[in-house]
């Protein structure tokens, strides 16, 4: 597939339903799959981090950096 190509839909659900694509049930890591915030297993559920994606996992120590920042230098009641 060309890089610049977005996958079809069917290439997506494919992608999605192969239990290969999921580490321990939960984890989705899919080198072929470019997207950052794929959906979860139960697409009802929201989304999960592709762990195969260099950016999305970037994104989510950034997010936790931050929360662990937050609630580290919040003022104590």
């Amino acid at each position: 597939m060309d890089q610049k190509e977005k996958p079809s839909k069917e290439t997506l659900e494919k992608w999605h339903k192969d239990p290969n694509n999921w580490k321990l049930g939960i984890l989705y890591y899919n080198k072929e799959d470019k997207r950052i915030l794929p959906p979860k297993r139960m697409a009802w559920a929201g989304w999960t981090v592709n762990f195969a994606n260099p950016i999305s996992v970037a994104l989510l120590v950034i997010l936790l950096i931050i929360i662990i920042g937050i609630s580290f230098f919040a003022p104590k009641k």
